[in-house]
């Protein structure tokens, strides 16, 4: 029978698409009010992997990512989701649509894992109407995708702030 022993330490992150008329500074500010100091944020880039969001959001979306100062326990993910889309809903959204869509999830030194309202054959359930995707895997001294990984996760923007965020988790990891 094998031991059971708790999950590796992991930093939370968080995806995020913004509409043009969001002011980006004042949504980072709320967001670390919310889940923490941010210790890495990407550069902003325009979100063009897919048009799913258009209807709901609009065109001309931009994409970043940021990172905490902050160490998660992984069933934590749930409740930060839930309270990522109340965000959405409550301050984030014109008429009912929202302008802002945050994906929260956390990273480890060997995987990243996205926080998801929807389900599908390569994820797990986590509880409470949220799913967990493991969407890029740590090997050769490099995050690698999946199949399902999104488009946007694979590219070099992402692969370099995971790189970095990882690299901060190992920090601390040292200094405990």
């Amino acid at each position: 029978m094998g031991q059971t022993s708790l999950p590796p330490q992991s930093l939370l992150f968080m995806g995020i698409l913004y509409a043009p008329n969001v002011a980006l500074p004042e949504l980072i500010q709320a967001i670390s009010e919310c889940f923490g100091n941010i210790v890495l944020q990407s550069e902003s880039f325009l979100f063009r992997e897919t048009d799913y969001y258009h209807a709901e959001m609009g065109e001309n979306l931009s994409r970043i990512w940021i990172g905490f100062d902050r160490f998660v326990e992984p069933e934590k993910l749930v409740d930060i989701k839930h309270e990522c889309n109340s965000m959405e809903l409550n301050r984030y959204s014109l008429s009912g649509k929202r302008q802002v869509n945050l994906d929260p999830g956390y990273i480890t030194l060997g995987k990243v894992v996205l926080a998801s309202t929807k389900n599908n054959q390569h994820r797990l359930y986590l509880g409470k109407g949220i799913f967990g995707e493991v969407t890029l895997r740590y090997s050769k001294k490099r995050f690698q995708p999946w199949e399902w990984t999104y488009a946007d996760y694979k590219r070099e923007e992402a692969m370099q702030f995971f790189i970095q965020l990882r690299n901060i988790l190992k920090q601390h990891l040292k200094q405990l």
